[in-house]
């Protein structure tokens, strides 16, 4: 496949693709509409399901693109290069595979890391009325989102991270800055005060699709994290533990064990979807990871504060604010056709390789 086989241009483009191959390909499809939002044009949005196989296998892989909204655009060419690539003709009877394409469509259709209330859906999945405190958060919070984006600005927000690291350390500047928050709602990686439509969605897709599930496994598309162009896993079951080990058996020791996000401890992430579905499953067991695949490094902590400023400080008629609009999507999403096509065919074994290793779990 062509990596333009693939990737699309937009929400609605990548929307129709995924809606048409799985069409094609024998799935059963479902659609989902946001009760309340709309895209950019006033088009609907919409999570669609493509479930493929034994809809009564006992082995069910879910496989989830574009919580991160706009990273949505790679997520969904992962998914359809599995879905275009052969995968459905050979899945096992004792398996089936459930597609969620752009969990998040809001983020998807306008381009934004973060639901329309500005909520990181992978920080969303806690209990509400007990959010975790995250107090270093609140020192760094006006430098994060500056009234104007400036080159002073920018070296203002990096004076005062380093400031931080100097005093707690390097990996504490990243737990805090990537553990998520529930007190600055036009913050970084904010978690919301409620769940988001989103939230909900997910937990009726568990009961709906892999009701009778005795085994799981998982797969998050995200981008970020990583060397240029190449997959990085954040494995979230119990470290060690039986499922984390099964995880290295389907993809490696290497992609599993020891990973260091930006070369720096993991964050103590808080509400991950990963962990919303386990707590949807019961006592279903869940095997899986977010996956990365790797664009600009560190670099990648000022693309998550300039999203929130063309969000809430940029004049959207401005053409500062499309020339910089490109920087971020391209941050994400690399309009480089080798890293697009890359992370393709990344993706097409990636997902064969869980489907291989479900079938014998």
């Amino acid at each position: 496949m062509e990596f333009h086989e693939c990737y699309a241009v937009n929400y609605q483009s990548a929307r129709q693709r995924f809606r048409e191959e799985g069409a094609a390909g024998g799935a059963r499809m479902h659609q989902y509409r946001h009760p309340t939002e709309k895209g950019p044009q006033g088009e609907d949005l919409c999570v669609d399901v493509a479930v493929y196989g034994n809809p009564d296998a006992p082995r069910v892989l879910l496989v989830i693109s574009g919580t991160h909204g706009l990273e949505g655009l790679s997520g969904s060419a992962a998914q359809l290069a599995w879905m275009k690539g052969g995968g459905p003709a050979k899945l096992d009877p004792g398996v089936r595979v459930v597609m969620v394409h752009a969990v998040n469509p809001w983020g998807f259709a306008h381009l934004s890391r973060t639901t329309e209330n500005n909520v990181d859906l992978n920080r969303n999945f806690i209990d509400h009325a007990r959010a975790p405190a995250n107090p270093g958060y609140a020192l760094l919070h006006d430098k994060m989102l500056p009234e104007d984006w400036t080159m002073a600005s920018i070296q203002a927000a990096q004076q005062a991270m380093d400031d931080y690291a100097k005093e707690h350390g390097p990996d504490a500047l990243f737990d805090t800055l990537a553990r998520g928050q529930y007190s600055h709602p036009q913050g970084l990686n904010y978690g919301g005060s409620q769940r988001e439509w989103s939230n909900t969605l997910v937990e009726e897709i568990v009961g709906r699709h892999l009701a009778g599930a005795r085994k799981v496994g998982f797969i998050d598309w995200h981008t970020g994290v990583g060397e240029y162009g190449e997959p990085f896993f954040l494995c979230f079951n119990e470290e060690d533990g039986p499922l984390w080990e099964l995880a290295a058996q389907w993809w490696g020791d290497d992609r599993i064990k020891g990973q260091r996000p930006h070369g720096k401890a993991r964050p103590n992430y808080q509400g991950l979807l990963f962990h919303g579905v386990q707590a949807f499953l019961g006592d279903v067991p869940m095997c899986g990871a977010v996956i990365e695949f790797g664009t600009r490094g560190w670099h990648m902590r000022r693309m998550l504060r300039l999203d929130l400023w063309l969000k809430f400080k940029a004049d959207p008629s401005s053409e500062r604010h499309a020339l910089l609009r490109q920087d971020l999507l391209d941050s994400f999403v690399p309009f480089d056709q080798l890293w697009r096509d890359g992370t393709m065919r990344h993706a097409k074994e990636i997902t064969d390789r869980a489907v291989r290793g479900l079938a014998q779990w």
